[in-house]
């Protein structure tokens, strides 16, 4: 970036709300500040906020796009559509009127509640959903029976279903009763209810499932149906699971 490209790298870290200009110089100064991978001490230092990649203290700043990024923690009993022909409850019923068009990043079947990404931004939202780049999904799921460690180590190596072999990445058995074991899984594949399907073949069909987690993004403690605007900081990890 030339003298006369582009902003100065203080002002940009300023206008995100790091730090005043200021206390962004000494950021600068301290070796704090990356750009690209490099770190930048040179205070008359210009860049692209919409193009570089820019880091203090290793965490990601979002580039500075006009977009909208939103979490929903969606109910069971809402389609994951933006209408329904049917009539039924669907996403737009639970998003802010000022909203606009939204992309969901991937579908949560009828009677799955829990976490949905929604954007307008159309790059993050297929670079997210695509499974190429391999963005985890985390799951919390009350299936019947006890699930003994020797299932669970069956997930983990991979079950061959209808679609072929899928595998978890991480399972870990939270609670049990005589009956019913709550389980948390995390996988990359976004196949069509595949959470249901696995336990379904390893004999422990699902009485209850919720999405806790995507990428860098938890749940956490929001009420279901309820909205929140993803944080800077969110924006950024996303970007970077999204490889953006």
């Amino acid at each position: 970036m030339s003298e006369t490209e582009g902003v100065r790298l203080q002002k940009v870290l300023a206008q995100a709300g790091v730090a005043s200009r200021r206390a962004s110089e000494n950021l600068m100064i301290e070796g704090r500040v990356e750009v690209n991978g490099r770190v930048v001490t040179e205070l008359g230092t210009r860049v692209d906020p919409a193009v570089d990649h820019i880091r203090v203290d290793g965490k990601r700043l979002p580039p500075q796009r006009h977009h909208l990024y939103l979490v929903l923690n969606k109910p069971r009993g809402v389609v994951s559509t933006m209408s329904d022909p049917e009539g039924r409850p669907c996403l737009a019923d639970y998003l802010p009127q000022r909203a606009g068009r939204l992309f969901h990043v991937g579908r949560l079947d009828v009677d799955t509640e829990g976490l949905i990404v929604l954007t307008n931004d159309g790059d993050l939202a297929q670079r997210l959903s695509h499974p190429k780049y391999e963005v985890a999904k985390t799951y919390l799921a009350e299936v019947e029976g006890v699930v003994e460690r020797t299932v669970m180590g069956r997930l983990s190596l991979g079950v061959t279903l209808e679609d072929g072999p899928v595998r978890v990445d991480r399972i870990k058995l939270v609670d049990a009763t005589a009956n019913l074991s709550l389980v948390e899984v995390v996988l990359h594949s976004g196949r069509n209810r595949v959470v249901r399907r696995l336990f379904e073949a390893v004999g422990h069909p699902v009485r209850r499932l919720g999405r806790t987690r995507v990428g860098p993004v938890r749940l956490g403690d929001l009420p279901s149906g309820r909205t929140r605007i993803l944080t800077p900081q969110e924006v950024g990890e996303l970007f970077d699971a999204a490889r953006l």
